[in-house]
């Protein structure tokens, strides 16, 4: 095991950060000398509890909103975390998690809504990807981390069929790979996260009703659904110096589900 361990302030960028896999990855990284800028489409009380959080351990946070659908958001983001740290600083971690499912069959599927899920998902990890490049590439050792789905890789869903939301998780799974490549020469690594079933918390939407749910949980190798720390763990090692020698990866969080 490495005995290298990081004493200086770190940055990381997180977005759909108000609820779920998001929240939870925010809990875990909070800590004196950390600065998380969080991010949410529109559930601005969501992230503000989740601010609270962060610095109630000691961590500081700043909020930021937008629609990633919208070509200029990424830019923005970017913008303001190069801002906050000023000439001369960098962005330790980006993770790519806001993203929403479409359970739209293929043949109902119109073409807009395919275009949304898109533009939201592979497009937008690739305007924050290109915006957010030389603050990663200036960081001693920079990560990101972007949250696919294993929709993207599994098709026989009990009759749920998420056409619109695979294309998009693949397609940021194949920029992901790209982007590694891109960025090895920089020490920085770049991985995908693919979540299985995730509970979602009270209140939040869901494209599944509560017996697909019963259902999925049935099928999965170890019995029940992830939760949203399971997938924030594995987030936070890809983040973390011991994972340093970890890119260009699609590392599957769900259960035994891809067996």
């Amino acid at each position: 095991m490495s005995t290298h361990r990081e004493t200086r302030a770190r940055t990381i960028l997180v977005t759909g950060a108000a609820s779920g896999i998001g929240a939870a990855l925010c809990r875990r990284l909070a800590a004196p000398g950390t600065a998380l800028f969080i991010h949410t489409r529109a559930n601005r009380a969501g992230l503000e509890e989740v601010a609270r959080a962060v610095e109630a351990k000691g961590g500081r946070s700043h909020i930021l909103l937008g629609d990633l659908a919208e070509p200029s958001v990424a830019g923005d983001l970017v913008a303001a975390v190069a801002a906050a740290v000023g000439d001369g600083g960098c962005l330790d971690g980006l993770v790519a998690n806001a993203g929403f499912a479409d359970k739209t069959p293929l043949a109902a599927l119109e073409d807009d809504a395919l275009a949304h899920s898109l533009a939201a998902i592979t497009g937008a990890f690739h305007r924050l990807a290109k915006a957010a490049m030389p603050l990663l590439r200036a960081a001693p050792a920079g990560r990101v981390v972007a949250v696919s789905s294993f929709v993207a890789h599994r098709y026989q869903l009990d009759g749920v069929s998420m056409p619109a939301s695979a294309a998009a998780k693949a397609g940021l799974e194949a920029l992901a790979r790209a982007l590694a490549v891109d960025l090895a020469p920089h020490d920085v690594t770049v991985n995908c996260v693919a979540p299985g079933y995730v509970q979602k918390q009270a209140g939040a939407h869901a494209a599944l009703t509560a017996e697909s749910w019963r259902r999925a949980a049935e099928r999965i190798p170890l019995g029940r659904l992830g939760q949203p720390d399971d997938i924030a763990a594995l987030i936070e090692f890809l983040l973390s110096p011991d994972a340093g020698y970890i890119t260009g990866q699609t590392i599957h969080a769900d259960g035994g589900m891809s067996l």
